[in-house]
């Protein structure tokens, strides 16, 4: 793969880098170039060894949003791109932005929404890529709304058959989810084995109810 991305990233190549292993970045939100990252070290996430805290669990129960998915996939993206008090500029640009876009309505790419009185609150997007949810970008303007909207990819991705959560990168953010580091080497064979299926992203209802998610999570202290 080049270095350097076209300012406009054809949707096919982005699918078909994906599947190498790289994924985009720019170095600011107003880039008009992308690079190919492909890290020597992953975040991914084993379904299988999903949790969470359990004061998290416990929001989850009083199930304070309104989640959707695919429901405002655009809204979603824009909001990952803008800046925030505590993160100045993204690697989200308006290439990126609109590659995903092209996803979307190709039916690769998803969103997760978190609403509040019919506000969106939080979410995510990510692209699907055989039984690997890839995860790109989050954002949260009211606490937890985020965090919610993980916890309900997790059990959608378990429900379809889903076997990995691609995280990109880890943090301490992530590690709560029980997100791990795995070599590149590992990354690439994990590739080889679950692009041959394509699971429904969409098969469990497009409204989850708490208790069905709780039952996808491990608890933890």
């Amino acid at each position: 793969m080049p270095r350097d991305a076209a300012a406009r990233i054809d949707p096919e190549e982005l699918l078909k880098a994906y599947t190498l292993g790289f994924f985009p970045m720019a170095r600011t939100r107003f880039d008009e170039h992308a690079l190919w990252v492909m890290p020597e070290m992953r975040g991914v996430l084993p379904l299988n060894e999903a949790r969470a805290p359990k004061r998290l669990l416990r929001t989850l129960r009083a199930e304070p949003y309104e989640v959707t998915i695919d429901a405002a996939f655009a809204e979603v993206i824009a909001a990952c791109a803008k800046p925030t008090k505590s993160r100045e500029d993204t690697w989200i640009n308006h290439a990126i932005e609109e590659a995903f876009m092209a996803l979307h309505a190709a039916g690769f790419a998803h969103s997760v929404e978190c609403r509040r009185e019919g506000k969106l609150v939080g979410g995510l997007y990510g692209l699907a890529l055989g039984e690997i949810f890839c995860g790109e970008s989050m954002f949260s303007t009211a606490r937890d709304a985020s965090k919610i909207a993980m916890l309900h990819l997790i059990a959608r991705l378990k429900h379809a058959g889903f076997k990995l959560l691609d995280t990109q990168f880890h943090t301490d953010h992530l590690a709560q989810f029980g997100v791990r580091e795995c070599p590149n080497a590992d990354y690439q064979e994990m590739l080889k084995t679950m692009l041959a299926r394509r699971p429904d992203f969409r098969k469990a209802p497009l409204q989850l109810s708490a208790l069905t998610v709780l039952q996808s999570i491990t608890q933890t202290s």
